[in-house]
């Protein structure tokens, strides 16, 4: 069995345990959100479901135009009754770090706006504390003008700052906002609301991917096929 067999089995159960009829839904962005918007579509068909999804990037957007869901946003749908997203890492307190692919600030809006937030992943993201195998650093989204500011603040406050650079052109890579990000290594942090709240209150800071107690359970498929449950 492979990764792929983790994340499906993950997402199957998410959108099988938790969507409904006339819901609205977050979709959020990475590898393990394909197979659930793969399910929501094949639900929506068989069970002539009538639900709204509200994407978190370009990339949820496609899927659920390419799976003929009902596309909408936060203009029209403000309130969610479910947000599904994947994570970079999850720790046992709650905690995930959120926006390797760099949609962390929408994809947070919207957890923000469900009654309830569902984090599924394969189960090599599941950790004791964060770090422990997320090894690319916290992303945080900052404005293009202030990111050399805000790298000296995140040094100040014993954080390893790196810009991060695009792979496909030459220079920093772009959000979907038009913004940077920038991810910081660190050594060892025991309070992560603390950090967060420091981070997020250094001017030029848009957003972190610190996702702090915000799920209501996550959801881990194993290589298997079987799902391991963490409920908040």
């Amino acid at each position: 069995m492979s990764l792929n067999a983790g994340k499906n089995a993950a997402a199957v159960e998410a959108v099988n345990k938790f969507v409904t009829n006339n819901q609205n839904i977050g979709i959020g962005s990475g590898s393990t959100i394909v197979f659930a918007v793969k399910r929501l579509a094949e639900r929506v068909t068989a069970e002539n479901l009538q639900v709204k999804c509200v994407p978190t990037s370009f990339q949820a957007k496609q899927l659920i135009t390419e799976n003929n869901l009902f596309l909408s946003d936060l203009e029209q749908t403000l309130e969610l009754d479910i947000a599904i997203d994947g994570a970079d890492e999850v720790d046992i307190e709650g905690n995930c770090i959120k926006g390797g692919g760099g949609c962390l600030t929408q994809e947070k809006i919207v957890a923000s706006c469900a009654k309830t937030f569902i984090v599924i992943a394969d189960s090599t993201k599941s950790s004791t504390k964060l770090g422990e195998k997320w090894k690319k650093g916290v992303p945080i989204e900052v404005l293009p003008m202030a990111y050399r500011v805000v790298m000296l603040k995140l040094e100040q406050l014993g954080l390893k700052p790196i810009l991060r650079m695009a792979k496909s052109k030459a220079g920093p890579l772009v959000t979907d906002n038009g913004n940077f990000i920038i991810d910081f290594g660190f050594d060892e942090i025991s309070d992560w609301k603390s950090m967060n709240d420091k981070i997020i209150n250094i001017p030029g800071v848009v957003e972190t991917g610190l996702f702090i107690k915000m799920h209501k359970c996550a959801i881990f498929g194993n290589q298997d096929g079987s799902i391991t449950t963490v409920n908040l």
